[in-house]
């Protein structure tokens, strides 16, 4: 099925409802995203819900900002950023859902879901025609877009996780590793001609599982290889710094539309 002529004109001339790809918008992604690793292991671990439980709670939140968004005729940063740790909170749990209660471990459950973006970004570039996400404007497109981020948000976590318990790196050395991988990309991005929409959804992957492993870092006790900080302070934390970040985007968005 392809995309309707109006869909390929809306994309093509009107304003993009998504973030623009800046330097701000990595770093408000990696915060989101560990506040995401934080805040799902807030619900399900420390408050005791479970992971099916807080799947099922994160999920009706994650549909109804998405519901929002999708509703929305224009680019709000506040709006945006609420579906981004929304995807990254349910991620959290959907995979720690496959990979611990379901017991399917976590390379394979990193396995599956690496094959289920694939699907995805394959399914969108059929239907859509490109992966760029500069001009992100018809419900449709928009659709994709959501998925893809919901899929690969729930992958990092996987591979966070495999990374941190499962390949012997630990915590610091799993961050440490993804966190190379990302300025290796960052570097391909600045001095070759490699494809940048390949780029952007590499390190759009790379960066979940830099935030699972930091996430990780900050919560788990000393002894376990963290700092210690707990889910509920590093969560806080980590909502406040975004907060900021998310203000300063919207007074930016204000000011370039007044001008």
């Amino acid at each position: 099925m392809s995309n309707s002529p109006r869909d390929r004109v809306a994309d093509a001339n009107e304003a993009s409802k998504v973030a623009q790809v800046t330097f701000a918008f990595w770093i408000m992604k990696i915060c989101a995203t560990t506040l995401g690793e934080t805040a799902g292991d807030l619900l399900s671990m420390t408050l005791g819900i479970g992971y099916a439980f807080s799947t099922v709670v994160l999920l009706a939140f994650f549909f109804a900002t998405l519901g929002a968004q999708l509703a929305s005729r224009r680019f709000h940063p506040a709006l945006y950023w609420a579906v981004i740790v929304s995807t990254s909170t349910a991620g959290t749990t959907m995979s720690d859902l496959v990979d611990r209660s379901f017991g399917l471990g976590y390379g394979l459950g990193a396995s599956l879901l690496a094959a289920c973006l694939v699907a995805v970004l394959l399914g969108w570039r059929r239907d859509v025609g490109t992966l760029s996400v500069e001009r992100v404007r018809s419900r449709r497109t928009e659709a994709w877009y959501w998925t893809a981020i919901l899929v690969s948000n729930t992958l990092g976590t996987a591979l966070g996780d495999y990374l941190a318990d499962s390949s012997g790196l630990g915590f610091l050395g799993g961050a440490a590793l993804v966190g190379t991988a990302i300025a290796l990309v960052a570097a391909a991005a600045a001095f070759t001609r490699i494809d940048r929409v390949v780029l952007f959804w590499i390190a759009f992957v790379l960066t979940r599982p830099f935030g699972a492993t930091f996430g990780d870092l900050l919560t788990k006790p000393v002894d376990a290889g963290g700092l210690g900080f707990g889910t509920s302070g590093s969560s806080l934390v980590l909502a406040a710094i975004l907060l900021l970040l998310v203000a300063a985007s919207s007074r930016a968005t204000r000011d370039t539309t007044a001008a």
